[in-house]
């Protein structure tokens, strides 16, 4: 028999879901990144209003969305990392493309093309682009 010391694991894993998540380059990815930004603002934040998930949970898809069109070629996988407090979460998308994103001007003939129109209305000036040593990070905080 092991003595006392030994007998609780040292190491465990942290409670609730992990601030990182892989996902494949493909656009069924994005919603899959909604589900995984609600359960961890929810878990992380637990006072934090149904329309701020929402608003994370947005932000998320359409940094997402953007990263698999414009960031990935097939076969590629993205990165999101989330981290939250009581005044922010914030959401970054890393990809392999170094290419940064660019707003579009707005257009009722396009079907696409308003992701980072939307990012800027839920998060201002709180959004930005970082290189990273295999690619960029794109990133946005929303306020509480």
């Amino acid at each position: 028999m092991l003595p006392k010391r030994y007998e609780t694991p040292c190491c465990r894993p942290p409670a609730g879901p992990p601030p990182q998540l892989l996902l494949a380059g493909q656009l069924t990815s994005a919603r899959a990144a909604r589900e995984y930004v609600r359960e961890f603002v929810r878990f992380q934040d637990p006072d934090a209003s149904d329309d701020h998930v929402e608003d994370v949970a947005l932000v998320a898809c359409e940094l997402v969305t953007n990263s698999i069109r414009y960031g990935t070629e097939p076969g590629d996988i993205l990165r999101v990392v989330l981290d939250a407090d009581e005044t922010r979460t914030r959401v970054e998308v890393h990809d392999p493309v170094r290419r940064h994103p660019r707003e579009r001007p707005e257009s009722t003939e396009r079907d696409r093309g308003r992701g980072l129109i939307i990012v800027q209305a839920l998060c201002g000036d709180l959004w930005g682009v970082d290189e990273i040593p295999l690619g960029k990070s794109v990133w946005a905080e929303v306020k509480r």
